[in-house]
């Protein structure tokens, strides 16, 4: 009698689970998707806006470099908004919201070719370190899945930034 009362506390008890992840234990992933998002938006939208607005002897070569990076960033952003929907989470984002979770800030001043650059680079540390700290969270829950994903980004990041880096030499 005592041991079917001990498994029906333990079943009043039991934490929803996520795959095998409980929300507590999730929650420092996801707060790092989230920036990674806000991040992400935020570069995207600069990204468009250098692709645009580039001038001088670079645009042909820039122009579509920038294309390139931002269809990149688009679907990590869709990536990175549906992992954080596995956990159960809605990444409902305003444009208000985004711009105060992101690190990655937005330009308003007219940028010249070898200024974007710059720009992209220096965002390209804030995203780094962004994915750096969500692998942590996600190597301290054991869930792999997001690590690898965001390994596979980290990867990708650090080649562009090797070029994107050649490109100023």
């Amino acid at each position: 009698m005592e041991i079917i009362k001990e498994q029906n506390n333990i079943k009043r008890n039991k934490e929803f689970k996520k795959l095998g992840f409980t929300y507590l234990e999730t929650a420092e992933i996801v707060v790092n998707l989230n920036t990674l998002l806000a991040n992400y938006q935020v570069f995207y939208n600069k990204l468009r806006n250098f692709h645009w607005n580039i001038e001088g002897p670079e645009f042909f070569e820039l122009h579509e470099e920038f294309e390139n990076e931002y269809n990149t960033v688009k679907e990590n952003i869709d990536i990175v908004a549906e992992r954080i929907r596995v956990f159960g989470v809605k990444p409902n984002f305003t444009l208000k919201k985004t711009l105060e979770l992101s690190e990655i800030e937005e330009t308003e001043k007219g940028f010249t070719a070898i200024e974007m650059v710059r720009e992209v680079l220096k965002d390209f540390g804030i995203l780094h370190d962004n994915m750096m700290s969500a692998i942590g969270a996600s190597l301290d829950t054991g869930d792999i899945a997001t690590e690898q994903m965001l390994t596979d980004f980290l990867r990708a990041l650090e080649k562009r930034n090797w070029m994107f880096t050649s490109y100023l030499k």
